[in-house]
C-alpha cells in the first residue's frame, strides 16, 4: 500500500478546486447508506407488525415509511452519483491538460526515447487509472466504510452476540486482497506496457503503410503485431484470473458467513430469544454488510494496479525539461538580429561524445550565413541550439548582445523562426496551417504569406481554396507545395531571425527550384541561417561554415572555400558523368541543379 500512498499524495493536489463537491459527494454517499439501513430496519418492523398479525391496518405507517425512505435514498444517491462521475471527469480533464503541457516542454531527446505509441497510452489509459485511484476511488472507500459501519452497528443493535460471531469472518476479505494485490498490480503493469506497445506497432506500421507495401514486409509487420497483441493477451488473462479468484474466494466466504447466520438464527427463534423479523433483517444487514467489506478488498488490487498507470505517468512528469525561463527575464525589446556564438560546445544527454566542440560565429541582420557538412557533423544540433531547445553545455549564444538563457522562451522563439527539415502539416486547412505561424492573423495576412511564399496560385485552384483540409501524411499537396504552406508560415511569423533546415530536402530539382524564389523572399532583411546538404544557394551566402566532427573546420565565400580544396570543396565536387564519365566543374554542377 506503500505505492498507493505515494501515488494518491502526488495526485491529489489536482482535486483542488473540486474539494466542496468531494464533501457534497460524501455527505450523499452517509445519507445514501443510512436510507438503506433505515429501509431494513423498517423492513424488521413491518415483518413483525403487519405479516405476522396479517393487519392491513398496521402495514400503511412502515410501508409509507419505507417509501419515503427509499424515494430519499434514491434521490440522493442520483445526486451523488452524477456529482461524482462530473468530479472525476473533470479531475481526468485536469490531468491530462497537465501533462500534455509539460510533455510539450520536454527536449527532442526525450521523443527519440520513447515509442510514440507508448506515449499516447500514458496520457489516454494511464491518466484514467489515476482518477480510479484519487477521485473513484475516494468515493467508492467512503461508500464501503460507511455503508460498512452502518450495517453493523444495526446488526449490533438487533443481535450484538451473533453480531459479534458473523464480523469476526470480515478480515477474510482484506486479507485475501492483500494476498492478492502483488500478483495484480505486476499483471497491470504489464498489461499498460504491453497496450501501449500495441499503439505504437499500428501507429508505426500505418505510418510506413507505403513502405511496408513496396517491400512486402506485410507479414512482418502482422507478426510484430501479433507478439506485441499476444504479450497483452498474457497480461489480460492473468491479470483477469486473479481478480475472478478472488471475487469467487469471497463469494464462498460470504455464502458460509449467511448461511451461519441463518442456522444460528433458526435456534435463537426456537429458543423464543429471536423474533422472525429480527432474523430476517439481522441476514439482511450481513448479506449487505458483507458487500461493502468485500468491495473494500476489491478496491485494494483496483488501486494497487491503478499505481502501474501512476508509475508510467511519474515517469513522464519526472522528466524535467532540458530549459526553461530565466527567474529574472530581461526586458522585451525590438529586436534586430544580431546572433554571436562564441566557443559553444555541446553533447546530447546520454552521449558519449560532444555534438559540438568550440563553435563560433556571427550573423547580423540581412546575412545568410550556409552551415554545411557531412551527415552526422553536428548541423542541426545547431539549429537546436540557436531556438534553444538546449543550452550549450560550454560557451554563450546571444541574440543582440542578450544571452538567450536570459530571455523567455516565448519572446524568443516569436523572434526566432525555424523552418524545420520535416515539412510539418497540422490537421486542418490551408488557411489554418499558415495561420499557425502568428495567432490572430487575418485572411488578408495569410493570403499575403501565401503570394509571397508562391503558394497562392495553386491553393486558389483547389475546389476549397484555403479551406482545403489538410492532414499529416496528406497527399492533396506535392511536397513541393507542402514546403511553400511551411514558407508561408514562417512569412506569416515575421520574426527577424530565420533558421533554415535542409529547406529543400526530399524535393526533386523541380520542386526545389518552385521553393528557391519564395525562400529568398523569406530571407530578405533577416538574419537567416541556413543548414543545408544542398550547396546550391551557398554562392548566394554572405558565408559558408562547413562543420566537420562537431568542429568548425572552414569559414569563407562559397569561391573563398572552393580554392582552398578542403572539406567544403570535397562535398561540392561533382561525381563523374554517367555518360561521359567527364567530371563537371563545381559551378557546372550548381548550375545544373538550378
Amino acid at each position: 500500500m506503500t505505492d498507493v500512498r505515494a501515488a494518491f499524495r502526488r495526485f491529489w493536489p489536482l482535486t483542488r478546486g473540486d474539494r466542496g463537491r468531494l464533501l457534497v459527494i460524501v455527505g450523499c454517499v452517509v445519507l445514501s447508506a443510512l436510507a438503506e439501513t433505515a429501509s431494513i430496519l423498517l423492513f424488521a418492523h413491518l415483518t413483525d407488525t403487519a405479516l405476522r398479525a396479517g393487519s392491513l391496518t398496521a402495514f400503511w405507517a412502515p410501508a409509507c415509511a419505507w417509501l419515503g425512505v427509499a424515494v430519499l435514498g434514491a434521490l440522493v444517491g442520483y445526486l451523488g452519483n452524477s456529482l461524482a462521475t462530473w468530479t472525476a471527469e473533470r479531475f481526468v480533464l485536469r490531468l491530462r491538460a497537465a501533462v500534455f503541457r509539460h510533455v510539450q516542454t520536454l527536449p527532442p531527446h526525450f521523443f527519440q526515447r520513447h515509442r510514440r505509441g507508448d506515449l499516447v497510452e500514458r496520457l489516454t489509459g494511464d491518466v484514467e487509472a489515476i482518477e480510479q485511484l484519487v477521485v473513484s476511488g475516494v468515493v467508492g472507500a467512503i461508500s464501503a466504510a460507511f455503508s460498512a459501519v452502518f450495517y453493523a452497528c444495526a446488526a449490533l443493535y438487533l443481535r450484538w452476540g451473533l453480531a459479534l460471531v458473523t464480523f469476526g469472518l470480515a478480515p477474510l476479505f482484506l486479507l485475501a486482497a492483500r494476498r492478492f494485490a502483488g500478483r495484480v498490480r505486476t499483471a497491470s503493469r504489464d498489461e499498460r506496457a504491453a497496450d501501449g506497445a500495441i499503439t505504437s506497432v499500428v501507429e508505426e506500421s500505418l505510418g510506413n503503410v507505403v513502405l511496408t507495401q513496396a517491400y512486402g514486409r506485410g507479414a512482418d509487420e502482422e507478426r510484430r503485431l501479433d507478439r506485441e497483441a499476444r504479450a497483452w493477451m498474457r497480461a489480460a488473462v492473468r491479470g483477469a484470473r486473479l481478480s475472478e479468484l478472488y471475487e469467487q474466494f469471497v463469494e464462498v466466504v460470504e455464502t458460509v458467513c449467511v448461511l451461519a447466520v441463518i442456522g444460528v438464527g433458526v435456534w435463537e427463534i426456537s429458543a423464543g430469544r429471536m423474533t422472525l423479523g429480527q432474523l430476517l433483517a439481522f441476514a439482511a444487514f450481513i448479506g449487505y454488510l458483507y458487500p461493502p467489506v468485500r468491495s473494500l478488498g476489491q478496491l485494494g488490487l483496483s488501486l494497487t494496479a491503478a499505481t502501474a498507470g501512476a508509475h508510467r505517468l511519474g515517469e513522464i512528469l519526472d522528466a524535467e525539461p532540458a530549459v526553461t525561463d530565466p527567474e529574472h527575464p530581461h526586458p522585451a525589446w525590438p529586436v534586430r538580429g544580431r546572433l554571436a556564438l562564441r566557443g559553444v560546445s555541446f553533447r546530447y544527454p546520454g552521449s558519449p561524445r560532444a555534438s559540438l566542440r568550440d563553435i563560433g560565429f556571427t550573423a547580423g541582420p540581412g546575412e545568410l550565413v550556409v552551415v554545411t557538412g557531412p551527415s552526422g557533423a553536428g548541423k542541426s544540433t545547431l539549429s537546436r541550439l540557436l531556438t534553444r531547445f538546449y543550452d550549450p553545455a560550454r560557451g554563450t549564444i546571444t541574440l543582440d548582445g542578450v544571452p538567450l538563457p536570459d530571455l523567455p522562451l516565448a519572446f524568443l522563439r516569436e523572434n526566432v523562426a525555424l523552418l524545420p527539415q520535416e515539412t510539418l502539416v497540422l490537421s486542418g486547412t490551408i488557411r489554418e496551417n499558415i495561420g499557425w505561424g502568428r495567432p490572430g492573423a487575418s485572411d488578408a495576412e495569410i493570403e499575403r504569406a501565401a503570394r509571397d511564399a508562391a503558394a497562392h496560385d495553386f491553393v486558389t485552384a483547389l475546389p476549397d481554396g484555403y479551406d482545403t483540409p489538410l492532414a499529416p501524411g496528406t497527399a492533396a499537396l506535392s511536397g513541393g507545395q507542402l514546403q511553400r504552406i511551411a514558407i508561408a508560415r514562417a512569412m506569416l511569423r515575421a520574426a527577424p531571425v530565420l533558421i533554415l533546415d535542409e529547406p529543400t530536402a526530399g524535393l526533386d530539382a523541380v520542386a526545389a527550384r518552385q521553393v528557391v524564389r519564395p525562400l529568398r523572399r523569406l530571407m530578405a532583411g533577416r538574419t537567416t541561417i541556413m543548414i543545408t546538404h544542398d550547396l546550391s544557394l551557398a554562392p548566394d551566402a554572405d558565408r559558408v561554415l562547413v562543420v566537420d566532427g562537431g568542429r568548425l573546420v572552414e569559414s569563407g565565400t562559397h569561391h573563398e572555400l572552393l580554392t582552398r580544396a578542403g572539406v567544403y570543396a570535397r562535398l561540392a565536387h561533382p561525381l563523374p558523368d554517367t555518360v561521359t564519365d567527364t567530371p563537371r566543374t563545381t559551378e557546372e554542377t550548381l548550375i545544373l541543379r538550378w
